[in-house]
């Protein structure tokens, strides 16, 4: 069903959209790990290009491409342009990060942190789709998006990543933990939607928890590959899930009619009274 009174799943958003959630948020979390930990410049260069990916994703879906500069017009209401101005910003700046410049390094991590949240209030901004209205949606998708980005850290530096081992460790809890909350203000159709790829990623994380916990008491050689496998558990279940979340989780609510109308049959309204 497509229009009626029962929910329906929304059909504006395809995988273009769930590839700039994907990507946008993975890139924007590895420039954040990537800019404060050094910086490193092929990894800040990784995040840019997965941040600029999401972004192609999108200009691809717009009807008329040519028209894109569009999206800048409304600051003061929409997300949507507030993300296209953070990302004007943040891509110069990883750029300049990634080549030396002094003082860009900590720009480019805020900037990506603002680049996250901006997405967040993009899907919280979907008032029609209960799945996304949700408040706990705007923590789930940063705490998510971090989580990849770390994930990507750990897995393209799993011989030096001792230094992001508790932290990656404490956002896979958050997310962990934001995830279970949330699922409890799902309704049904999007819990049936959501719910293996939710599962999945509970799964992800506690076995990256363990993993990252194995590798601080492990050998080099043996924490390498405990390193690297948490990385990947935690970047691939985050990007299935936000897929899962755009794609077969966008129900609308439908909607109620209180009085239906028949044919030939007079209805006095509420507020009128007989008159004797």
């Amino acid at each position: 069903m497509s229009y009626g009174p029962n929910p329906w799943q929304q059909t504006q958003w395809d995988w273009r959209a769930a590839a700039n959630f994907i990507c946008g948020g993975a890139g924007g979390g590895l420039i954040v790990f990537a800019a404060l930990s050094g910086p490193l410049p092929l990894l800040l260069l990784g995040g840019v290009l997965l941040v600029c990916t999401g972004l192609l994703c999108v200009w691809l879906e717009i009807g008329r491409p040519l028209r894109a500069v569009h999206v800048f017009f409304n600051p003061r209401t929409s997300w949507l342009t507030r993300e296209a101005f953070v990302a004007a910003l943040l891509v110069p700046a990883a750029l300049g990060a990634a080549a030396g410049l002094p003082g860009l390094d900590g720009l480019a991590a805020l900037l990506a942190l603002a680049f996250i949240y901006c997405q967040a209030r993009i899907l919280r901004a979907a008032t029609g789709i209960p799945a996304w209205r949700n408040p706990l949606v705007v923590p789930l998708i940063v705490v998510t998006g971090l989580a990849e980005g770390g994930g990507l850290a750990l897995l393209a530096q799993a011989a030096d990543a001792p230094r992001w081992l508790i932290v990656v460790a404490t956002l896979a809890l958050a997310r962990l933990g934001v995830w279970r909350a949330y699922r409890r203000g799902l309704t049904p159709q999007a819990l049936v939607a959501l719910d293996g790829a939710g599962r999945w990623m509970q799964l992800a994380d506690a076995a990256a928890l363990l993993l990252l916990v194995l590798a601080l008491a492990a050998s080099t050689a043996l924490a390498t590959p405990l390193v690297a496998g948490a990385g990947l558990l935690l970047a691939a279940t985050g990007a299935a899930f936000k897929f899962n979340l755009i794609m077969r989780a966008g129900f609308n609510q439908g909607f109620a009619l209180a009085h239906l109308p028949v044919r030939g049959v007079h209805r006095r309204p509420a507020h009128r009274q007989e008159v004797s």
